[in-house]
């Protein structure tokens, strides 16, 4: 048994709520009281945990480092996927765009030839706007699953594309005079393929990586004219 992915697995599961107690994990980790200590010592001293006054969190950006860490250690990524809440996995990808300077949209709905549409992020930075579809990743997706997620992104940010006017005041790019709209996949984890259609797939801990290398290959990117 691998301990230290059972106390990661433990602290991801105990500490959706908020803080929790150093007995509380030890017990749901089955693991002795000195040896959780020195891994949550090792957790904390890794930016990964807090750890004072015998209790335990972890905040957003936290629990998606515990997430990856724990597939590093071997842990199923559909097990881990669902120890963290949707909410989590979207947060930390807008606040990501927020320090580039992308004005944000989050859950963006609208209607399209009488359908009803919605991105999960909109990030806009002049001339750009991301249109991110945020997608817990599984293990072994079957290569045309992915690529139907990535036709119906594309969909998606098509529709937006024709209906952007009409949307001022709900994504700062309904206002501007032109853009460029991007469609993106958003996942947990790395997978094999990196582009899809000219799509990127992007994993939520680089994206930072792929915001910065962006201007040198947005012109590459699959996008539509709005």
């Amino acid at each position: 048994m691998n301990i230290e992915m059972e106390l990661v697995l433990s602290v991801l599961k105990l500490t959706a709520a908020g803080p929790v107690s150093n007995e509380l994990i030890n017990k749901d980790a089955n693991l002795a009281s000195a040896t959780a200590q020195r891994l949550l010592r090792k957790l904390q001293n890794e930016g990964l945990v807090y750890h004072q006054h015998r209790l335990v969190e972890a905040d957003t950006a936290q629990r998606l480092k515990l997430a990856v860490h724990a597939i590093q250690l071997g842990a199923d990524l559909e097990r881990v996927s669902t120890l963290l809440r949707w909410q989590e996995f979207e947060a930390i990808a807008a606040v990501g765009l927020e320090q580039n300077g992308y004005g944000i949209a989050r859950n963006l709905r609208f209607k399209h030839a009488r359908r009803r549409c919605e991105i999960d992020i909109v990030g806009s930075r002049k001339p750009l706007a991301l249109c991110v579809d945020c997608k817990h990743w599984r293990r072994g997706l079957h290569p045309s699953t992915l690529k139907k997620i990535v036709k119906e992104q594309i969909e998606r940010t098509s529709a937006l594309a024709q209906v952007l006017p009409s949307l001022v005041g709900k994504t700062e790019c309904a206002s501007w005079s032109h853009a460029k709209l991007v469609p993106m996949v958003l996942s947990l984890m790395t997978g094999r393929v990196k582009f899809l259609d000219n799509v990127p797939i992007v994993p939520v801990l680089q994206m930072q990586d792929f915001l910065n290398q962006l201007p040198a290959y947005a012109d590459s990117l699959f996008f539509v004219r709005a």
